[in-house]
């Protein structure tokens, strides 16, 4: 997902003179080509997060648009204020694209797990929010983005995820794709965990049990009417993110179906990482299923809520 990222930004790049790249301390022969083709637009400025944003921008203040890139704790948490005052303040067009969004750095431990950096990123006037699900989707994001007015937070997974995205569905910013339809269940996920509540939406069916798939990777300005559409239809709401529990995905359709139906709403579930520094070590996919965030968890946690006579708000972990 990176490499398509980056190729993407590489692209943009040749058709447009606006376009900038600045990278923070990346692996070496990252972007080489840009650097040879474009050495003038191509800026690697070593580990000085916080001021790679003055950075850009300054440069998107004299009209170019930068993409800048580094790992997503160091884009939020080290580069908060300057994100917020340098370029949500003044609506800049700077592209923030994060690697290693979730777990994705689970054997660097909590220093480089990045489970709040959606919610912190959405509390900021202007910027857009996305995470993507595969390297197709974030094929048509990058480019998308030119679009945006304002500044974006662009998450990316690993890389090697299952492409589940497809030309048919289209992609449009802020606008939900249903990947599966249903009946009294709906998964609203984003992210890589779409195509872990598609194979938990599939191995309920064989019970009988439909669940619908409403992929978000628009998680900022999110897409309300798809949301409420969904909860019209279904009697339980099934928020699966690789986030924490708090502020995410999960919080901005708690906060939407509260405001809308009240007490009168239909349940949901929040399957996230509860509120706590991880202190587990391996791959993304141990902590996921440490935290209850594999397929036939999430099927699981359906099937248990499915079976419960009283209304309940679970959290995964």
């Amino acid at each position: 997902m990176r490499r398509t990222a980056l190729d993407m930004v590489y692209e943009l790049a040749r058709e447009d003179e606006r376009v900038v790249f600045i990278g923070s301390d990346l692996g070496a022969g990252t972007m080489d080509v840009f650097r040879d083709e474009m050495p003038d637009r191509f800026f690697m400025e070593g580990i000085n997060e916080a001021n790679i944003i003055g950075m850009a921008a300054g440069m998107a203040m004299d009209g170019l648009i930068p993409f800048v890139n580094t790992i997503a704790t160091f884009l939020t948490r080290r580069c908060y204020e300057q994100v917020a005052v340098d370029l949500c303040l003044h609506n800049l067009p700077v592209k923030l694209i994060a690697n290693g969004g979730g777990m994705v750095y689970a054997p660097l431990g909590p220093t480089h797990i990045a489970l709040e950096d959606m919610a912190i990123m959405r509390a900021l006037p202007n910027m857009s929010v996305f995470a993507p699900s595969d390297k197709e989707e974030m094929r048509k994001l990058i480019p998308a983005t030119m679009e945006v007015r304002g500044p974006s937070y662009i998450r990316l997974a690993k890389g090697g995820d299952e492409v589940i995205s497809n030309d048919h569905h289209g992609f449009e910013i802020g606008r939900a794709i249903e990947y599966r339809d249903g009946g009294d269940v709906a998964f609203i996920s984003t992210g890589i965990m779409t195509n872990r509540a598609m194979a938990a939406s599939d191995e309920l069916k064989t019970e009988g049990i439909n669940a619908s798939v409403l992929h978000i990777h628009t998680v900022k300005p999110l897409d309300e009417n798809a949301i409420m559409k969904a909860a019209r239809r279904a009697s339980l709401i099934v928020v699966a993110e690789e986030h924490s529990r708090i502020g995410g995905l999960s919080s901005a359709v708690t906060d939407l179906l509260a405001g809308t139906f009240g007490a009168g709403g239909p349940q949901i579930l929040s399957l996230a990482v509860p509120d706590v520094f991880t202190d587990k070590y391996g791959s993304q996919d141990d902590l996921l299923e440490i935290y209850g965030l594999q397929p036939s968890q999430l099927a699981q946690s359906v099937r248990d809520a499915v079976s419960s006579a009283s209304p309940v708000s679970a959290v995964g972990g």
